[in-house]
C-alpha cells in the first residue's frame, strides 16, 4: 500500500463523540422545529427541503405534519439528506447563539493540523450537511478548524455505505483512491469505501463503543482507538 497522501475523515463518532450529537444537537433541532418552519417556511431554501419530504410521505400536506415527520426521523436517527439540510439550518443559530460548541476528541485538533503542515490535504464526508459540518469545524471546541479543510462531502454524494459514493468522491478530488485514507467509526462505511479502492482506518473508541466489535476493519492496523494512533 502506498503511504496515504489524502485524509478523508468522518465526524460523528470518529472526530467527535457520538452523545454530543444525539444528546445536545439532535434535541436542540427537535425542540426549534416548530418555530424555524413558522418563521421560514416560505423561504425557498427551506420550502426546497419541506417539499421534497412532502413529496416522500404522499404529496401536498400542512407544515404540522411535515414537522411531525421530520420529528420522527430525529429519533429514530434518520440519514435523510432533507433532514440534515434543515438541522444545519437550526444549528446555524444555535452555534452562533453560543448555545454549545462542537464537540472534538481532545487529540483530534492537534493531529489534524499537524497533517495539515505536512501538506495532506484534509476532507470531511459525513452524513451531516456541508453547511452543518463547516459549522461544526468552525464553532469547535478547539477554534475554528475550517481552515484545515479542502473539501466537504455529504450524502448528496450518496449514502455512506455505497461505494460508488467514494468513488464520486475520488473523482473530485483528482488523485488515486489508493492514496486516500478514509477515516470512520462505521465498518460498513469502512467496507465501502475499500471496494472503491480507499485505505481506511477504524476508530474504535471505547467512549462511543464499549463492546468488542467484529470485522475486517477491526483487526491490526486497520484499527486506531484514537487519532494519535494513526499512523501515515
Amino acid at each position: 500500500m502506498p503511504q496515504p497522501t489524502v485524509i478523508l475523515t468522518d465526524i460523528e463518532g470518529t472526530t467527535s463523540s457520538i452523545s454530543f450529537v444525539k444528546n445536545v444537537l439532535f434535541p436542540y433541532a427537535r425542540k426549534a422545529l416548530p418555530a424555524f418552519v413558522a418563521a421560514h417556511g416560505q423561504e425557498p431554501q427551506v420550502r426546497r427541503w419541506l417539499d421534497a419530504v412532502a413529496v416522500e410521505i404522499g404529496g401536498a400536506c400542512q407544515d404540522s405534519l411535515i414537522v411531525e415527520t421530520l420529528q420522527g426521523w430525529i429519533d429514530q436517527d434518520r440519514k435523510h439528506t432533507a433532514l440534515k439540510a434543515l438541522q444545519g439550518m437550526i444549528w446555524e443559530a444555535g452555534y452562533r447563539n453560543g448555545d454549545y460548541k462542537a464537540h472534538f476528541y481532545p487529540e483530534v485538533a492537534a493531529v489534524l493540523k499537524g497533517w495539515h503542515a505536512e501538506g495532506k490535504p484534509l476532507y470531511v464526508y459525513s452524513s451531516g450537511s456541508v453547511p452543518s459540518q463547516k459549522l461544526f469545524f468552525g464553532f469547535s471546541e478547539a477554534g475554528d478548524l475550517t481552515g484545515l479543510i479542502s473539501g466537504w462531502f455529504d450524502t448528496e454524494v450518496g449514502g455512506k455505505r455505497e461505494a460508488d459514493s467514494y468513488r464520486r468522491i475520488v473523482e473530485a478530488i483528482d488523485v488515486p483512491a489508493a492514496q486516500i485514507l478514509f477515516l470512520s467509526d462505521v465498518v460498513e462505511e469502512l467496507d465501502a469505501a475499500r471496494e472503491a479502492g480507499l485505505q481506511t482506518r477504524l476508530l474504535d473508541r471505547l467512549e462511543d463503543y464499549p463492546l468488542p466489535r467484529s470485522g475486517e476493519a477491526t483487526h491490526g492496523h486497520d484499527r486506531a482507538e484514537n487519532f494519535q494512533q494513526i499512523t501515515l
